[in-house]
């Protein structure tokens, strides 16, 4: 064997300007994209809610002279809000520390990982309480053949019209509530199906770039599209990082199948209806507009410091006739 040998000229050792990390891009995350977040003092309270049909008809009548004007009022209801507060940590023992080569950046490592496990979190509540069946006072399922009340055609099917179907549903949205709806949630299987749908190929087949994305789906419907991406792993954390990745499998977050229309202003206001409101306790957080806080201090009986994330929310359905759910968009 010649020498010197390569092992005996170099030492394999950690780059400093490389390392791979699975960071989720945030932009997958619908939750903060679909309903406008609340700032609020106390971790619960109270809001009105006034009655729709009020604000939907009218007791104008012909005054005769000398007579009185007709008079109006309201009925209003109030409901609550409770905004929980989650938190998680990661310690930075003191000896790991002082071996860490230069190209660990413990902290701000540490803290991206930490306010991903909240905003991962997040977006799994935001999905359990909005993007599900038995939520919202109207639904429609998509079905293979057969289509009656309450029903359409699944839109992987050729035959089936998913522009004339979605301005139909935005047509009966106002008619309930009349508001136009603003954003439409869908999982990826709808939007891959989307894609290659004939009708929608056709629709813009002379476009500069003749390629269906979303923005152009967003045109044809008449409604802003979101899509919804972000995926996690139940896997637990074990020792060793191949052999935990071996053992993880992924999924998707949302129904991949499904869809949620809803009607959401662009800020929460007096006076204003919403489809849901995110409740953020700002005042526990010394008025973090986002309730996230990420905190470092130091834990000596461990000889560690410790960099821990909190997060307050109460993710909440304010009018349930503002949002339409939609299943088995695709087969």
């Amino acid at each position: 064997m010649p020498n010197p040998t390569q092992s005996d000229l170099h030492i394999n050792q950690p780059l400093t300007n490389v390392s791979v990390a699975w960071i989720p891009n945030v932009k997958d995350y619908v939750c903060t994209q679909v309903f406008p977040e609340v700032p609020v003092q106390k971790q619960s309270d109270l809001f009105w809610k006034w009655s729709k049909s009020d604000w939907r008809r009218t007791d104008v009548v012909k005054r005769a002279p000398g007579t009185e004007s007709a008079g109006v009022g309201w009925n209003y209801d109030t409901d609550t809000y409770f905004a929980h507060v989650y938190a998680v940590h990661r310690d930075i023992d003191d000896q790991v520390r002082a071996n860490a080569d230069s190209n660990f950046r413990l902290d701000s490592d540490s803290t991206k990982f930490i306010t991903n496990q909240l905003l991962l979190k997040r977006e799994l509540d935001w999905n359990a309480k909005y993007f599900q069946p038995n939520v919202w006072d109207t639904e429609y399922e998509g079905v293979s053949a057969g289509v009656g009340a309450g029903e359409f055609l699944q839109w992987n099917d050729a035959a089936s019209d998913p522009i004339k179907d979605v301005q139909g549903w935005l047509i009966e949205f106002r008619l309930l509530t009349g508001l136009t709806p603003t954003k439409m949630v869908i999982g990826s299987e709808v939007m891959r199906q989307l894609k290659n749908h004939p009708d929608l190929i056709d629709r813009i087949k002379y476009t500069q770039k003749g390629v269906v994305t979303e923005d152009l789906i967003s045109s044809l419907f008449g409604i802003q599209l979101l899509v919804s991406y972000a995926s996690h792993t139940t896997v637990p954390r074990i020792n060793g990082a191949r052999e935990q990745d071996a053992a993880a499998t992924y999924s998707f977050i949302a129904d991949t199948k499904s869809a949620l229309i809803v009607y959401t202003p662009d800020a929460p206001g007096l006076l204003t209806p919403a489809a849901g409101y995110t409740f953020i306790w700002n005042g526990y957080h010394a008025g973090n507009s986002q309730g996230i806080r990420i905190k470092q201090f130091r834990m000596e009986h461990i000889a560690a410091d410790r960099i821990e994330g909190e997060m307050t929310y109460d993710q909440k359905v304010i009018s349930a006739d503002a949002g339409i759910f939609l299943k088995t968009v695709v087969a």
